[in-house]
C-alpha cells in the first residue's frame, strides 16, 4: 500500500520501505508553520529544515552563520504546522565537531525543535559523530557531494566526485557512513552517475539534489522551486510555480513530478 495516503507521521522504517518498494521519497525545505502545513497537505515525505535558512530567510551569502538557537526556532515552527511528514534538521557549521558536541546539539534539536532526525555534512570523519549518535537514540542523515558549510574549502559552488579518484572516495565514504549508522543519504551535485551508482550500493535511501533521476528520493530548496531566488536559478531546479494556479498547486506539481520519475529531467543532471 502506497505512504501517500496515509496521515501518520512517516519514520525512518517507512523510508527504507519506500526504497525497497522503488516508490520515489519526496523532500522539500521548510522553515516555518505555515509552508510546513502546506507541505504536508500535498503529502510531501521529509521536510527538511534546512541551515539553508541563512541564505533564503536571513540574506546571509552562505549557511555558516546559522546557529543551533536558529534552528531550534525554525524546526519548531515548522514542527507546529506538520503532522505526516518526516522532520529533519541540520546540525549547524561546527554543531558537530565532536561526537559528545554533536549528540549534545541533536537533542536539543529534537528535544525542543521537535525534530525526528538531524542532518550533517562530511564523509568518513564524521563516521564517529554519526555511532555515537546512533547509540543515543538520534537517527542521523549524513550529506555527501557539495557541502556548503565546507564552501570556503572546496572554492565555491561546485560539482564534486567529477574525477575517478574523487568519485571512489565519495563511493566508499558512503559505505562508511552507511556502516556507521546513517539511515539517510543525501547527495548534493554530484555527477548522476556516480549517485546512481552509490544509489545502488547502498541498502539505506538516498535524496538527491543535483545528483539525477537514479536517486531514491529528490530534495529542493522551497523557495528554489518556486522561482524565488537572489542572482540565477540553479541548473539542478525548476521553477514549479510557472504555470501552477497556486503554490499549492507548484508542490503538488513538485510532489507528482518527483514520484512519476519525471524531475529531475537531463538538463537537471550533471
Amino acid at each position: 500500500m502506497s505512504l501517500t495516503g496515509e496521515r501518520r507521521t512517516l519514520t525512518i522504517i517507512d523510508l527504507a520501505q519506500m526504497k525497497e518498494r522503488s516508490e520515489k521519497i519526496v523532500c522539500l525545505t521548510a522553515y516555518d508553520a505555515s509552508f510546513g502545513a502546506l507541505l504536508d497537505r500535498q503529502s510531501v515525505d521529509v521536510i527538511l529544515v534546512g541551515d539553508s535558512l541563512g541564505m533564503v530567510i536571513q540574506g546571509m551569502d552562505t549557511t555558516l552563520p546559522v546557529t543551533v538557537d536558529d534552528m531550534v526556532y525554525h524546526c519548531r515552527c515548522v514542527a507546529q504546522g506538520r503532522t505526516r511528514a518526516l522532520l529533519i534538521a541540520d546540525l549547524p557549521f561546527m554543531s558537530y565537531s565532536t561526537p559528545d558536541l554533536a549528540a549534545e546539539n541533536a537533542a536539543r534539536l529534537m528535544r525542543d525543535g521537535n525534530a525526528q532526525m538531524v542532518k550533517l555534512e562530511g564523509g568518513a570523519h564524521r563516521a564517529e559523530a554519526i555511532r555515537h549518535m546512533g547509540k543515543q537514540g538520534i537517527p542521523v542523515c549524513a550529506h555527501l557531494g557539495l557541502t556548503p558549510q565546507s564552501i570556503h574549502q572546496l572554492g565555491g559552488y561546485k560539482v564534486q566526485g567529477k574525477d575517478d579518484m574523487a568519485a571512489r572516495a565519495m563511493l566508499e565514504d558512503a559505505q562508511l557512513l552507511q556502516d556507521a549508522g546513517a539511515s539517510l543519504l543525501v547527495l548534493e551535485c554530484v555527477p548522476a552517475e556516480l549517485a546512481a551508482e552509490i544509489t545502488e550500493v547502498l541498502t539505506i535511501p538516498t535524496i538527491g539534489i543535483g545528483a539525477g533521476l537514479q536517486c531514491d528520493g529528490q530534495v529542493l530548496v522551497l523557495q528554489d522551486m518556486l522561482g524565488i531566488f537572489r542572482g540565477i536559478q540553479p541548473r539542478f531546479s525548476k521553477n514549479f510555480l510557472n504555470g501552477a494556479a497556486s503554490i499549492d498547486d507548484a508542490v503538488k506539481a513538485y510532489v507528482d513530478a518527483v514520484r512519476n520519475g519525471e524531475f529531475p529531467a537531463a538538463e537537471h543532471e550533471f
